[in-house]
């Protein structure tokens, strides 16, 4: 019931391709089977606000699950998860987590906000040290842009794999992605063809289904009676009469 079933992508800026676009912060908003909400943000430079700004997201996202009528016991927990470039606890752990806790029992008794921050800068592990599917995508997302190619420690697994692949082209030169860009579009019409050609054979074969009908009523309906039963029109059956 943990299993990510929804996710929507906010920001249309997923990765900048110019220069201006490098301070650019990703949205990622995701949903599980039990219904919980997951806001996700990057973002690369510290503005001061970052901690007011993920209660505010978060505060809101709780809040929009209710529509006009408040059935309070409809709502969902809502995580938090801030992916960071830059240092913003003191502490010396790359992950915390926060939770609202009771302050004599330290108990979590309202466990519908959760906040983890993940600090890229206090990560320092080498490859030979991952030891955490978790630890091996924060790697991924610190160092990616620096890789040549996939390592041994993340080859068999499929997500690393595309993860990979989808890095390696923002890393292209102008003229790479150019070709790309050409090459996506053309794929793109390819499809669009396809699906165009699927829907004219769709009705092509509706309306030969419509004439075999008409065909076997016609010694015993009128001309009207019969375009209003299958949808053809009244020259189309009198030119079956006359054939």
């Amino acid at each position: 019931d943990r299993e990510i079933v929804e996710v929507e992508i906010l920001n249309p800026y997923q990765v900048p391709k110019i220069e201006e676009l490098k301070e650019t912060i990703l949205d990622i908003r995701a949903k599980n089977k039990k219904g919980e909400s997951f806001i996700v943000e990057m973002q690369k430079k510290d503005l001061g606000d970052f901690a007011k700004r993920s209660l505010y997201y978060t505060s809101k996202a709780y809040v929009s699950q209710l529509d006009k009528g408040y059935k309070y016991d409809k709502l969902k927990k809502v995580y938090f998860i801030g992916i960071l470039d830059f240092t913003m606890f003191s502490n010396k752990d790359y992950i915390s987590r926060h939770l609202i806790l009771n302050k004599e029992t330290l108990k979590q008794e309202i466990e519908d906000f959760e906040s983890t921050f993940i600090e890229l800068p206090k990560f320092n592990k080498k490859l030979n040290e991952l030891e955490t599917i978790l630890d091996k995508w924060i790697y991924f997302i610190k160092e990616a842009e620096n890789l040549e190619m996939i390592p041994k420690e993340f080859e068999n697994i499929e997500e690393f794999k595309t993860a990979f692949e989808k890095a390696k082209i923002y890393n292209w030169d102008k003229e790479e992605l150019e070709v790309y860009d050409y090459v996506a579009i053309r794929e793109g019409r390819r499809k669009s063809e396809l699906e165009t050609a699927k829907e004219d054979g769709i009705e092509i074969g509706e309306n030969r289904a419509k004439i075999e009908i008409a065909k076997n009523l016609l010694d015993v309906l009128d001309d009207e009676t019969i375009s209003l039963k299958t949808g053809l029109d009244k020259k189309t059956i009198e030119n079956l009469r006359g054939g």
